[in-house]
């Protein structure tokens, strides 16, 4: 299991609706809203720093 680096949500690798590589790392997202935000800005999630960010809901 993963956790969505946006969100925090649990996300299995094997079923995840979305992902991405970045600097060598494949990150797994909940929804492609997530991996929206994440390919976006991935140094806010990546980065020293922990990320704030809420859910913000979903849409599918």
């Amino acid at each position: 299991m993963a956790k969505d680096p946006v969100c925090g949500m649990t996300v299995n690798e094997k079923t995840a609706p979305a992902k991405s590589d970045y600097k060598g790392n494949t990150y797994y997202f909940c929804n492609p809203g997530c991996k929206k935000t994440f390919d976006a800005n991935p140094e806010k999630f990546t980065g020293g720093g922990k990320s704030t960010a809420g859910h913000g809901g979903h849409r599918m």
